[in-house]
């Protein structure tokens, strides 16, 4: 490492102003920055100070998201030897399939988002955002593992575009950038998002693609069982599937402080409670389907662990993370079974908190600094 250190203590100059690669800084400062935690601080703004910078908690992120992405290579291939009745495909076969079908996602999200990235980073001559590091792996989790390479480059342009540069860059979003991709390939290209056909690579005749949440929308018994969805033995977007993987990063990411437990249990918490109150009304076969179902199918617990925790787009407040993230709970399952034509609710839900988790922080430090006047009046 001290070899590293000293080449780039060497070529540093050079990106300096006054150096032959003065137009390069922001590049320069984004790998040096990435392989060594910088020696300076922010020298503006109110910032809290702490041993770990922005780019190792993106790492940290990173790391939790492993179990669901190795996870998810298998299952893609599992998926598609299932899907052809081929039974006899060995482990290593189901996950050189899926690594070959998931990995050019990965390099087409990060090659356009860093791209982008790197070009506002030097036209507007400031720092790389770390934000996209953990963005450009989370987009290609969410989508069908067949989404054209075209459309998911469109998509994460736009998100990255128009959900963070033009807000000023990470910290400054509104809305999750990675949700916002999901939520323009929808809108903009519907067919390749839902439906029976698009949730398996080169899908074979033998059996149906309709993941658990379509066939509770159209009113039919789940095929699958509790344990089998739990462990993510179904169709769905690349890193959703498997709820044990992704409360393996739940935990990795609670155990080292990055993630928020509030948002994540309240979150489950509303998503139960909803399911609960439908079992109760029980107007369709959608209604009746168990409450806890709701939790383990389609991108709920992806969606809990790894979007309603943006430390960005939620809200900052420990009262406030709890409404947002019960708020987002119930409304995921409300637009699931109310919206027949639009069963996977996590992404409406969650963009949706986006847009009132800074008004529910205003309404909670309002609450704070009145009850500490009224204490302050009653102890004179």
């Amino acid at each position: 490492m001290k070899f590293l250190r000293n080449i780039l203590d060497k070529i540093e100059p050079n990106f300096k102003e006054g150096g032959r690669f003065s137009f390069l800084e922001s590049t320069y400062d984004a790998f040096a920055t990435f392989l060594f935690v910088p020696n300076h601080t922010t020298k503006s703004g109110a910032h809290i100070r702490d041993a770990i910078d922005l780019k190792r908690t993106m790492s940290m992120v990173i790391i939790a998201l492993v179990p669901a992405i190795l996870f998810g290579m298998w299952n893609v291939g599992h998926q598609h030897y299932l899907s052809h009745q081929i039974v006899d495909a060995s482990f290593f076969e189901k996950f050189w399939y899926g690594f070959l079908k998931v990995l050019p996602l990965i390099v087409v999200s990060y090659v356009t988002a860093l791209s982008i990235e790197f070009a506002a980073a030097q036209i507007r001559r400031h720092q790389v955002n770390e934000g996209v590091l953990v963005s450009g792996m989370l987009i290609p989790l969410i989508v069908p593992p067949d989404i054209p390479l075209w459309m998911l480059s469109l998509a994460t342009a736009f998100a990255v575009i128009i959900g963070k540069e033009v807000f000023g860059g990470t910290g400054m979003n509104v809305f999750n950038p990675a949700l916002l991709t999901r939520a323009f390939l929808f809108f903009a290209y519907p067919q390749h998002m839902s439906g029976d056909n698009v949730w398996i690579s080169n899908q074979g005749d033998a059996v149906t693609g309709a993941t658990p949440l379509a066939e509770a929308a159209a009113g039919q018994d789940i095929s699958l069982s509790s344990w089998d969805m739990f462990l993510g033995f179904m169709p769905g977007s690349v890193g959703e599937t498997s709820t044990l993987a992704i409360l393996l990063g739940a935990f990795f990411l609670i155990f080292t402080g990055i993630g928020s437990l509030r948002v994540m249990l309240s979150v489950f918490a509303g998503g139960y409670l909803m399911g609960l109150l439908f079992n109760l009304w029980g107007a369709n076969e959608f209604m009746l389907m168990p409450a806890h179902y709701h939790l383990i199918v389609g991108g709920f617990a992806f969606g809990a662990v790894f979007m309603a925790t943006d430390p960005v787009s939620a809200s900052q407040t420990n009262t406030g993370k709890y409404i947002y993230g019960f708020l987002i709970g119930i409304i995921a399952v409300l637009i699931r079974v109310i919206n027949p034509a639009y069963p996977e609710g996590m992404m409406l839900a969650i963009l949706f908190m986006n847009t009132f988790a800074p008004l529910i922080d205003h309404y909670v430090v309002g609450a704070n600094i009145k009850r500490r006047m009224k204490r302050a009046l009653t102890q004179k």
